[in-house]
């Protein structure tokens, strides 16, 4: 085939000085991950200061030499007074500029590029205290030249916890105001096994805990789903799991739940932990605690822009880590074992 002699095409208006108006698409695609699981899933209360302090206790062992004479001579019990702990408040931000041409000129995908920029610092803010939460972090005691930072969830867990060779659990400063002063070490990574996975969910439950979560990196999310289809595993059909027939043929290759003798837990990912720990969460026991919740403050003008932050403070409180656990030092590359 072959074009007819003189024919003006496409191709020469873009060889001889393009004069095609441009076709850009008024939409802005954002694809990068904005699931928050640990802080959507914790209850959220206030504080009024930058230290939060709370009480927790814990019942005595039972007894089987609780058995006393008719008209025995009374004589008081040890009683064992509450433990204080603290966490201290962490200030998140994000600061933003905008300028005033920015503002005023024709922009595809939005009528505002200051809006825009608040809606998208705002998202990555709570990524950044997804991050923070369950990031392995120690109290830090802020003053004029340091940024305070709270204590986040794997400083916490030191009850229940199953640690690769070389790792130590976190400890507390002190018994009187008691926060993690030293982070978790890390120990030698191992595979995840489903026998310490079931330890660590039977200590939680003895100790009193109630885990109705289980919280993984996303690899380690489909090791433990591929595991759980393997020929040694023990779980419901997909008909059982769903609770109704398939009019087509589907194949399952995730497992969500997980039935243990102490209940069923429900197995979430989390992009923003570490591969290394999985998580076991009575989430009942934890909360965010906000000096200010997330909010945009104006910030002075100056010069031809714009400026707003982002903000918010917040710390974290582990009511009793007791109630949940932790199987750290784990290799996600690694296949989920018995």
């Amino acid at each position: 085939m072959a074009q007819e002699t003189g024919t003006h095409s496409r191709y020469d208006l873009q060889t001889k000085g393009e004069n095609v108006r441009e076709e850009l698409a008024n939409m802005i695609d954002m694809i990068s991950p904005t699931e928050t699981p640990f802080q959507s899933m914790i209850s959220k209360e206030n504080s009024t200061n930058t230290v939060k302090d709370w009480l927790t206790d814990s019942l005595a062992t039972a007894s089987t030499s609780n058995a006393h004479i008719d008209g025995d001579t009374f004589s008081g019990d040890a009683l064992v007074a509450p433990a204080r702990l603290q966490n201290h408040h962490q200030i998140l931000r994000k600061d933003l500029v905008v300028t005033r041409r920015a503002q005023k000129v024709n922009q595809a995908g939005t009528k505002s590029e200051l809006s825009r920029q608040i809606v998208k610092g705002g998202l990555e803010l709570r990524r950044d205290l997804e991050a923070t939460l369950t990031n392995n972090q120690a109290v830090v005691i802020g003053d004029d030249s340091t940024a305070p930072q709270f204590a986040g969830a794997p400083a916490w867990l030191a009850t229940n916890t199953d640690r690769g060779a070389g790792g130590a659990d976190p400890t507390l400063s002190s018994t009187t105001f008691g926060y993690p002063n030293a982070a978790a070490t890390d120990g030698t990574d191992r595979a995840l096994s489903e026998a310490t996975l079931l330890s660590v969910i039977k200590d939680c439950t003895v100790s009193g805990g109630k885990p109705t979560c289980i919280m993984v990196g996303p690899t380690v999310k489909q090791k433990l789903s591929q595991y759980l289809f393997g020929s040694s595993a023990r779980i419901a059909t997909p008909y059982q799991d769903h609770g109704k027939a398939k009019k087509a043929a589907s194949v399952v290759g995730a497992v969500d739940y997980y039935t243990s003798d102490f209940g069923t837990l429900e197995i979430i990912y989390n992009l923003f932990q570490r591969e290394d720990d999985v998580y076991v969460l009575d989430k009942s026991k934890w909360s965010l605690s906000h000096l200010d919740k997330y909010k945009v403050v104006d910030i002075a003008k100056q010069g031809d822009a714009d400026r707003k932050m982002l903000v918010t403070d917040v710390t974290l409180c582990s009511k009793n880590e007791a109630a949940s656990g932790i199987v750290a030092d784990i290799d996600e590359t690694l296949a989920v074992v018995a």
